[in-house]
């Protein structure tokens, strides 16, 4: 998820956890517990989709520096509301250069800038949570037995 205090990002993963893809873009409400609510309410909503959703991830917004912004504590309140509401675990990822990666992303699909700007807040939060499993699964290495000689 990408938020935003204006509209919300939502990507969604194919159920074996390996893929991203955009989802829909919400509007945010007025503030993280107007903004969890809505989540929830668009989970409940397409139930049939979203009943496997184990787990959600926020995107965390860090300086490139990695120290917080304005908004890092705020993204933190979102997360523990939508944990109440959603009663779903919820996982924090670094969103740092997320969005330009997908208006990058969007470029190469998009000229008409009005229409990937409606689209930027969920390929955003596809490239977080994209991040998110990648980071999740371990590289697979075959086991190498140690002998003594």
């Amino acid at each position: 998820m990408d938020y935003g205090r204006r509209r919300l990002g939502l990507a969604i993963s194919d159920a074996a956890g390996l893929l991203a893809r955009p989802w829909q873009t919400i509007p945010a409400g007025g503030g993280v517990a107007q903004a969890a609510a809505a989540v929830a309410a668009c989970l409940a909503e397409d139930a049939d989709l979203t009943a496997d959703v184990s787990a959600i991830v926020v995107g965390l917004p860090r300086r490139l520096s990695g120290e917080d912004t304005e908004l890092t504590a705020e993204v933190r309140r979102f997360a523990a509301a939508l944990n109440a509401a959603t009663e779903r675990d919820v996982h924090l990822q670094d969103e740092r250069l997320s969005s330009h990666e997908a208006e990058a992303r969007l470029a190469e699909l998009e000229r008409d800038w009005r229409v990937r700007k409606a689209r930027l807040d969920a390929a955003a939060a596809a490239v977080i949570l994209q991040d998110y499993l990648d980071r999740g699964r371990a590289p697979v290495t075959a086991e190498v037995e140690e002998t003594d000689p």
